[in-house]
Formats: structure tokens, C-alpha cells, sequence
């Protein structure tokens, strides 16, 4: 670890062009990416997690099916007009807040052909720059923004690439890429090597990676590399792996609770968790909940 400053996290890209079947039939004409966590949709609880760690500029990849997530972070003139002209004073001031919050650029992915093809389209805006890849799908709920702690483990070890990490136990393991490194300080690993979703008997550890990376501009020159693998799709851990093997990289097993809001379990989990901390819903929603026959 040197003394020389390192540059700074400036930009953010995230990936939304996925169909979200997950979801279906609700996100046949809705952005998965939209779909309302309390009041507040997925995505802008990421991007609010983005700016208070200081990323100035947003890369949204987008596709067919999504502008809706473009109008959410537009001005809506009609709307604040209309607020201003009943005295929804509290509601004004959130509507202009969503579309103050960054600079938002968009890319268009006309094919969702996987993670790394995602990145891949964020190329020329990114330029040669460090920047954070964050997914909407992972709710991160922490005292410090998630993207915050691993930068300032990025800042720490050099500007050096930063995966977030987290203990996965059992078969649950074969879902997640899964990194194999040596632990250089508490929560701290130096990444040997990741493998994508391995059997569960095969993983090299049970640390998981989730949806927080902190890269540098070289893993591009690897995703261009990379050939598609199953279903056609471009895999990042196959980019970052080589990139693993060039230059240190770091995992970062985060301080927070995940949610996996692209889960319906997940979601509807995050759900109640997320109302229940609300000042305004959760005492009478922690009632109600007391007040549900829930059977043996």
C-alpha cells in the first residue's frame, strides 16, 4: 500500500436491459427495475446508494421495454406543477430530488447478451476511468453505503479492483460466482481465482461474489475478449478472472444485510423489512403483522 493518491470513483454503470421473467406477468410491460420497494422503486435505492458513496456521473444500460426508468429520473413538469398548485410541498420537493440526485447518461443494450456485454456497452462513456458496476436485483441495507466501505478498501490497496463478497452455505453456493483468495485483513481477501456457479462440492470457498464491483478501465480489453458462453451470453467472471491473474484484486465481505429483490421471496422479504423501519408505516405495520393468523 503506497502513499500516492489514487483516482477516484467518479462514474457508475448499471445494468438494465433484463427481461425480469423472473417477475412475469409484471414485468411484461414494467421495468423489473421499477417495481416499487415500499414507494420507491429498485433502481433508486442503487443509485442513491451510488451518490452517497460520491459517484457524480450514472450509466444506465437500458433496452426495449425501459423507458419508464428514463421518465422516473426525468423532470416531470406536469406532476411538480400540479404539486406546486395544491401545496404538496413534502411531495414536491421528493419528485425534484429524484431528478436532481446525478448526471445520468443512457446506453442502449439492444440484446441482453449478459453481464459482461452489459459493461462492455459502458465503454466509451467510462473512458479511463476506475468505476463501480452495481445491480439493481441486490438491495444492500447498511449503516455506511455498501459502494462506500469498498471504496474505501479500493482507496486503501492502491486503486485495486474490489468485488463485494458475502458467506453463502450450502447448495445456494452453485448460484453465485465464488472467488478463492487469502484473507490480508479482517474482510479483506486477495482473489487468487473465481469460478461462475460452481456444484456446490466443487466451490473454492463460501464466499460469494453479489452485485457491487469496483473496476478498472483493463477489464474492457477482456470483455472484448471474451466469447460468449451459455446462452449466448458475455460472462464478466471470465473477464475478471484475467484480470485477477494481471494485477491484485480484492473481495470485500461488506458490512449490511442483502436482500435479493430479484427473488419474489427476496422481494416480498425486503418488503416488510424495509416497512417495518419506516417511521411512518412501521408501527402500524409491525400491528398488523402481530394481528395475522398465520396457522401452525
Amino acid at each position: 500500500m503506497s502513499d500516492s493518491p489514487v483516482k477516484p470513483i467518479r462514474r457508475a454503470v448499471f445494468p438494465a436491459a433484463g427481461l425480469g421473467t423472473r417477475f412475469l406477468p409484471a414485468t411484461k410491460a414494467m421495468p423489473k427495475e421499477m417495481l416499487p420497494l415500499v414507494d420507491k422503486p429498485l433502481i433508486q435505492y442503487v443509485v442513491e446508494e451510488a451518490v452517497d458513496s460520491g459517484v457524480q456521473d450514472i450509466i444506465l444500460i437500458t433496452g426495449r421495454g425501459k423507458n419508464a426508468i428514463e421518465d422516473h429520473f426525468d423532470v416531470a413538469f406536469e406532476l411538480e406543477r400540479t404539486l406546486e398548485s395544491r401545496g404538496n410541498t413534502d411531495q414536491l420537493v421528493t419528485a425534484q430530488q429524484i431528478s436532481s440526485l446525478a448526471n445520468i447518461a443512457y446506453v442502449r443494450q439492444k440484446q441482453a447478451l449478459g453481464l459482461g456485454h452489459a459493461v462492455l456497452m459502458a465503454e466509451s462513456l467510462v473512458g479511463n476511468e476506475p468505476f463501480a458496476v452495481l445491480l439493481g436485483d441486490d438491495i444492500i441495507d447498511s449503516k455506511v453505503p455498501c459502494l462506500k466501505q469498498m471504496i474505501d478498501v479500493y482507496e486503501r490497496y492502491d486503486g485495486a479492483p474490489v468485488l463485494a463478497v458475502q458467506e453463502v452455505e450450502g447448495e445456494a453456493i452453485s448460484r453465485f460466482g465464488v472467488i478463492a483468495g487469502t484473507e490480508v485483513e479482517p474482510n479483506v481477501i486477495r482473489i487468487h481465482d473465481m469460478v461462475e456457479k460452481p456444484r456446490a462440492e466443487e466451490a473454492p470457498s463460501n464466499l460469494a461474489i453479489i452485485g457491487r464491483y469496483i473496476l478498472v478501465p483493463e477489464v474492457f480489453r477482456y470483455l472484448r475478449a471474451t466469447r460468449a458462453g451459455v446462452g449466448g451470453e458475455i460472462q464478466i467472471t471470465d473477464a475478471l478472472r484475467k484480470l485477477a491473474a494481471e494485477r491484485p484484486f480484492y473481495g470485500y465481505r461488506f458490512e449490511g444485510k442483502r436482500h435479493d429483490a430479484g427473488d419474489k421471496l427476496g422481494f416480498l422479504k425486503a418488503t416488510v423489512e424495509f416497512a417495518l423501519k419506516r417511521q411512518d408505516l412501521g408501527g402500524e405495520f409491525r400491528e398488523y403483522l402481530k394481528s395475522l393468523d398465520l396457522g401452525p
